[in-house]
């Protein structure tokens, strides 16, 4: 069986370098835009954080979801805090959000398992 996480982890990396590669001035200010989004200020990463991964299950963007799940994770945020989060994605998305839940359950689970922290 793959690891869903390692997978994702390679694939953003590879498609991110080849996008970033083609020199386009655009992309790379949304990219470095997106850096420093979350990067500390008036709120702490751990806020951002959660704030992305709610605007990305109502937005229904699995691959953002998993982003904001692995930093979350590796930022040090609880199992509890991000399932908060994620039951008042729910109830803002309504129920089409339900099966990007699941996903996202399911990936948290792949990262408390995974033998090493992302």
């Amino acid at each position: 069986m793959t690891n869903n996480v390692e997978e994702f982890n390679a694939y953003r990396e590879r498609m991110n370098g080849k996008l970033l590669g083609d020199n386009n001035k655009i992309i790379k200010r949304i990219f470095n835009l997106d850096t420093n989004a979350f990067a500390p200020g008036a709120l702490d990463v751990k806020t951002k954080e959660l704030l992305g991964l709610v605007a990305s299950t109502v937005l229904r963007c699995d691959d953002c979801v998993k982003y904001h799940l692995e930093t979350s994770y590796n930022h040090g945020l609880k199992k509890e805090e991000v399932m908060e989060a994620l039951s008042i994605a729910t109830l803002v998305g309504g129920t089409i959000v339900i099966p990007h839940l699941r996903r996202a359950y399911e990936y948290w689970e792949e990262l408390e398992t995974s033998t090493e922290k992302v």
